[in-house]
């Protein structure tokens, strides 16, 4: 597969937007900055934020939500690549902002659930009826590793729910084409699980010993980051150390690799009218790429 380079010099870029009218948004988190990439691969800066942006979507009221780790991560250059590493002594926790997308204004939603903290907000994804489910990555020092948790809120502010605790690196999160399934990606052990839903906000009952039920894992050694869903329900996570995409079918045993040469590939989205052109953050090497994909990505439930 080719990849088409549309922004370099990035400061580990993350959570792309597909825009309606053809740009792209991420955040570089070593920035802490939200950023506009256009058609013609200028850049422009919609807001500087405190802590680290690191998940970013569009929600009903078209403002960008942005899941902020509270600057979890110090990173450092190594071999031509900016790599995130352990958590600064600093850090004090992560929060879920909204963003006005005309004027940069930032709007803390939530810091907490339940009286407590928030630890490091990672990834996230709407609902049809706007309500948005998201992970928080916990933190990890050079003496421990505290458990993250999928959590859904309402885009107003008031009502957060912890939904499942004690996972181990839950980073990408999204939701299966008829909203009836949330997925999670852990990092460091390289799975996807799956929630069956209720309804929206609440999941179902899983028989067995774990939080979600296991759909797969990255055959050898992988860690996930994000995820994208395709309009055929193929969950595409977005793979570290092996490089690349690595796309899953639930139900199905099929695994297709996609290597790209950054060891840290951390995202995947779709735009365009047939929603096949794939825009994927190469993080490690500051670039946001762009490809003619195979599938159709799952139109998301807003857009601006």
């Amino acid at each position: 597969m080719e990849f088409r380079e549309l922004a370099t010099g990035l400061k580990f870029p993350e959570g792309p937007v597909a825009m309606d009218d053809g740009s792209v948004i991420v955040v570089e988190i070593a920035a802490k900055k939200i950023t506009r990439v256009k058609k013609d691969g200028k850049t422009q800066t919609i807001a500087r934020v405190k802590g680290g942006p690191n998940g970013l979507a569009i929600g009903p009221d078209g403002a960008l939500y942005v899941c902020n780790n509270g600057e979890n991560f110090t990173y450092t250059r190594r071999m031509g690549l900016l790599i995130p590493g352990h958590a600064p002594k600093t850090h004090k926790g992560g929060w879920i902002e909204r963003v006005n997308i005309s004027t940069g204004k930032a709007e803390r939603l939530y810091d907490k659930c339940k009286g407590e903290k928030l630890i490091a907000p990672n990834d996230i994804v709407f609902d049809e009826v706007g309500g948005f489910w998201f992970t928080d990555h916990g933190t990890t020092t050079d003496k421990y590793r505290s458990h993250g948790a999928l959590y859904y809120a309402t885009a107003n502010g008031r009502k957060i729910t912890k939904v499942l605790r004690e996972l181990v690196t839950p980073n990408g999160v999204g939701l299966s084409p008829d909203n009836k399934t949330v997925y999670y990606a852990e990092t460091f052990t390289g799975r996807l699980y799956s929630l069956p839903l209720e309804k929206p906000g609440k999941g179902a009952r899983i028989e067995g010993f774990t939080p979600g039920s296991f759909v797969n894992n990255f055959p050898g050694l992988g860690y996930f980051d994000s995820l994208g869903v395709q309009a055929d329900g193929g969950v595409c996570c977005a793979t570290i150390l092996a490089g690349g995409i690595t796309t899953f079918w639930p139900g199905s045993k099929e695994v297709r690799h996609t290597p790209i040469p950054d060891p840290l590939v951390t995202n995947i989205c779709w735009g365009g009218q047939d929603m096949k052109t794939a825009y994927i953050t190469s993080s490690g090497t500051g670039r946001l790429l762009a490809a003619d994909w195979p599938s159709a990505g799952l139109r998301l439930n807003y857009n601006a």
